[in-house]
Parts: C-alpha cells; structure tokens; sequence
C-alpha cells in the first residue's frame, strides 16, 4: 500500500480542522484553574449583592468544586451520545453541528460577570463539558477513518496534540499579565468561540469519512472520489477493498449497541481492552499533576509555580509531538509500555523528593525534573495511543459505540481523580503518588500480556484478531500470539 501512506493537503486540511475540536476539549480543561482566586472574589460580590452578606466556606468550595467537576459531568454525557450522532449525521456534521454548544457556553460564560451570575458559569462549563465529551469521539473517528492504515498511528496522535496544544494555551493566557485577571477573566473563558468559528469555516471545506459513506450509506462512487482527493493518486484500489470487506463483515454483524458490546464474546475482550485503555490513561495521576500542579510546585519549594506549570506544558506539547514521530515506527504496545514504566519511576522519584524536602532543600529540584518526567512519559504513550488506538479495535460495526463506551470511561475516570485527589492528598501527604504506581505498574502488567499491537494492520485483520482468540476463550492468547493469528498461523503449533 505504498500510495496511500502519502500526507496530502486534502489530508492535513482534515485532520487539522477536526483536531481543532481537540484543542478545545484540552483549553477548557486547563483554563478553569489559573483565574480560580478571582472567579472565587466574583462569587462573593455576587453572593453579597444578593444576600448582603459574606459567602460560607463551606459554600463557596462547594460552588467552586462545582465549577470544576461540572465540565467533566458534561464530557461523560457527551461522550456516550457520540454513536447516536455519527450514526445518524456522519462524522464530519456531527462535529459541525457540536460548535452550537460552543458557542451557547461562550455566550453563557462570557456573560456570566456582566449578568452578575455564577450560576451561568457554571451551565457554561456545563454545556463545554459536552461540546468536549462529544469532540472526544467525534476527533479520533473521523481522523482514523480517513487516515491511511501506514499514517494512523501518527495522524491519530494530532488528537492528543491539539488537547495538550490547547492545554498551554490556556496556561499562557490564564496569565494575569494577558487575561487571567479581575477585568478580562470572562473573555478567558469565552475565548473558545474563536476556534468554534474557525472550525465552522473549514469543515464544510472537507470531506465525509469515505469509510463512512460506503460502509453506512453505500455510496461506493462519492467515497472512491474522496479518497482520491485524500490519498492524492487514483490507486486506491487497496483501500476500496479493505473498506468493502468490513462492509461486508458488517453486514453479517450489522449495527452493534453497547448492550451487545458486552454480551457478545467477539467484542468482550477488545471493548475490555479499550476501557483499560482508558482508564490506565486517567489513572495514571496525570489530571492530578495538571489540575493541581501549582499548589505541588509550592510545596516543593518553587518560588514562580505558575511559570513551572507553564514548563511543564512545554514539555506536554513536546513530547507528544516525539510521539507523532516514533509511534509508527515503535508500534503502540511498547510505547505504551515505555510510558507507563516511565511514569512509574517517575512518581517514586516525585514522592522521595517530596518526602524529603524538608530536609534538603535541593529535592525540590528532583521534584520539578520527576514532575516533567512524569508528563513527558506520559505524552510518549499512555497520553496519545488510547484514544486513537480504540477505533483500530473495532470495525466499522461497533466502533461508534466503543468509541462512546471508552469515551464515557475516560470522563467518568477523570471526573473522580478531579474530585477525590485533594483529599487523599490531605489524607496520605507527600506519598500520595505511591498509589498512582501501583496503579501505573497494574496497567503495564495488563499492557504486556492483552494489548495487541495494531501498527499496520487493517481494521478487519485487528478484529479478526480478536474473534479468533474470543473463539477460544478470552485470555487464551498473549498479545504476541494474537499477533499470529492475525498472520494466519496457529499459536499452539
């Protein structure tokens, strides 16, 4: 398939302008964080021009905690509707009809001081979580369905690029010198209008999944035209194939729901697989670095925490584009692999250099290096590779609804590592990290022997993978040995 591993234009023109939905998913995660002292001082005078009097405590944390966890109650919602969306709409209007939620939580925030009202804010974070829970299926489907099978890898981790892309941006502008301030705070938050619009110019410009309009709508001509114009030759004769046999694979499996994704010994294991997947991304203690970070910087002694996060987002962003370049080169599973032990050994030198600080003063610096390390591990695999790596698992059958299933573990994952962090911080001090590297050391011992590798396999050569090892019992293969079924030779030989 040597032409289709071509970059054209048509091709980079896509997926730049989906992956814009993923530089919002990552803005409004971390653009909530910097401007918090302020938003809490607008809750007060909002609170004493009602009540005439001072907010609670108690009350104020509640609304603050509210304010967070609220976009991740609107991601795992979202998240689950992604199969009802591109089923019904195709991939490239589903994403062009979530910017109306764009631009409604814009509005919502972005008004939300001159209205004197929190309780807009807080619908605001609301209605992103769900643009972003949408985006979060909606980016990596379309891009893996247009992508050929030699790029996918690479095109895929433009996902997690545009997240942490928009991660930093959010750390620079919350600066109070640019707009994290009293006065310009609500532009801040509303900033997400700008990309909505601009992904609203671009993606009538682009084209429908070609895997979508023959497999889906059995438009066999239109997708043979736009899969000239993405791959940049008229040979696609091999991709014409490739998506009429999982065509015809979905015909005898027909449509899957997530019911069924559960109940059915063919896709068990790879739908167990990807909330793993998921989860070994979440719980690695990432969110907890990124929406804690500063208060972690402050303790280990750093005099200007919010530039150490601003560095730690440098290295985010430069360590996933390391990833884009090496992912089909190394596979999936090792880089994976890599990350999680990398991670691991990085949360060990986090938690001695903490729990030591206090005697010698220079920890904090293996502190701030453990820190980076941790992020930059974590870009090499277990950042990237779940996201896009669940859609090479499935066929075109059930993969809107794997996608919605891994999507809504991912968020609901998040959502607990965000609301419970800062009390088991409180509860176990300095060697809170310790729990993240069981965690991190389970996945890699679950990676090892269940995550196949799906570098340069076909979709219907990945899932027949899986239904010939499902055949003979779920954990009956290791990945290596899938890795020969695929190839059509008997493991047991």
């Amino acid at each position: 398939m040597e032409c289709s591993g071509k970059v054209t234009p048509q091709l980079m023109m896509a997926v730049g302008t989906a992956v814009i939905g993923s530089l919002q998913f990552g803005y409004n995660t971390g653009v909530i964080n910097a401007p918090q002292i302020i938003i809490e001082h607008f809750y007060n005078e909002t609170w004493h021009s009602r009540f005439s009097e001072d907010i609670s405590h108690n009350t104020l944390t509640a609304l603050w905690s509210l304010s967070v966890a609220i976009f991740s109650v609107g991601g795992m919602i979202g998240s689950f509707s992604v199969s009802v969306f591109v089923n019904r709409f195709g991939r490239k209007n589903s994403m062009l009809m979530a910017n109306v939620l764009a631009f409604i939580a814009a509005a919502f925030m972005g008004f939300s001081k001159l209205a004197g009202s929190f309780e807009m804010l807080i619908i605001g974070r609301f209605i992103i979580g769900l643009y972003s829970g949408l985006s979060t299926g909606f980016v990596p489907l379309y891009v893996e369905e247009i992508s050929p099978t030699s790029l996918r890898g690479a095109l895929g981790t433009l996902h997690q690029l545009g997240v942490v892309i928009g991660i930093l941006m959010a750390q620079i502008f919350g600066i109070e010198a640019i707009m994290g301030n009293a006065s310009l705070w609500p532009l801040l938050l509303s900033f997400t209008l700008l990309p909505a619009v601009l992904q609203c110019i671009l993606l009538p410009l682009c084209p429908e999944s070609p895997r979508y309009l023959l497999i889906n709508c059995n438009e066999e001509s239109k997708a043979r035209s736009i899969l000239v114009k993405l791959r940049g030759t008229d040979e696609v004769s091999e991709d014409m194939h490739e998506m009429k046999e999982e065509s015809q694979q979905m015909m005898r499996e027909k449509k899957v729901t997530i019911p069924e994704l559960f109940r059915s010994p063919n896709y068990r294991q790879p739908i167990f697989v990807a909330i793993m997947l998921q989860l070994s991304q979440q719980l690695s203690g990432i969110n907890a670095v990124f929406y804690y970070s500063t208060g972690i910087f402050q303790r280990a002694g750093v005099s200007q925490p919010v530039y150490a996060t601003i560095g730690a987002g440098v290295v985010n962003t430069a360590f996933t584009v390391v990833s884009l370049f090496v992912v089909e080169r190394m596979g999936r599973r090792p880089l994976h692999l890599i990350g999680l032990m990398g991670m691991a050994i990085s949360a060990v030198f986090l938690t001695v250099a903490m729990a030591l600080l206090d005697h010698f003063s220079w920890m904090s610096y293996i502190s701030i290096a453990a820190i980076f390390g941790f992020v930059a591990f974590f870009e090499i695999g277990p950042g990237p590779i779940p996201w896009f790596i669940v859609a090479e698992l499935f066929s075109q059958g059930p993969r809107p609804a794997a996608i919605a299933v891994a999507g809504f573990s991912n968020w609901s994952a998040n959502f607990v590592v965000g609301m419970c962090f800062p009390y088991v911080e409180q509860l176990c001090g300095p060697y809170v990290f310790i729990i993240f590297t069981v965690l991190l050391l389970g996945f890699f011992v679950f990676t090892y022997f269940k995550v196949p590798e799906t570098r340069g396999r076909t979709f219907d050569e990945i899932a027949a993978g899986f239904r010939q090892s499902g055949g003979h019992g779920a954990d009956k293969y290791s990945a290596p040995e899938e890795f020969n079924t695929l190839r059509g030779e008997d493991p047991d030989l």
